[in-house]
């Protein structure tokens, strides 16, 4: 599995994994079942602390992308219709929010936001 880690983003290094990991769930490339590797195996291949890949796993699991069996390792759950639906939502909502912020600072109105959300809907 590739992660790819920046350490000049600024933002925390368990949240890069969590972030990679729920997109390659989410865009079907790991699919339920799928064994993850190691906590210790991932720090390796990354050259991080196993720490940091154990916060990244506990994220995940709290968010209940993936389950951890004891002895066994960590594997994609099965996934919840809601929480998909809740997680696009929200990358969605992002990108909405970095649009409306461009549009503010390139004196963009409203409306004409709107209209490009229209047209760019309707055409995919």
């Amino acid at each position: 599995m590739e992660i790819i880690i920046s350490n000049t983003g600024g933002r925390p290094i368990y949240e890069q994994i969590t972030s990679q990991i729920k997109s390659k769930i989410m865009s079907g490339e790991l699919r339920e079942g799928d064994a993850l590797p190691s906590m210790r195996l991932l720090a390796k291949e990354l050259r991080i602390s196993v720490i940091t890949t154990k916060r990244a796993y506990e994220d995940l699991e709290r968010d209940g992308f993936i389950v951890t069996v004891v002895g066994k390792g960590s594997f994609v759950a099965a996934q919840n219709a809601e929480l998909v639906r809740e997680e696009h939502l929200r990358a969605a909502e992002e990108h909405i929010q970095a649009a409306v912020s461009l549009a503010r600072a390139g004196g963009i109105e409203k409306k004409v936001l709107e209209e490009m959300l229209d047209v760019l809907y309707e055409e995919n």
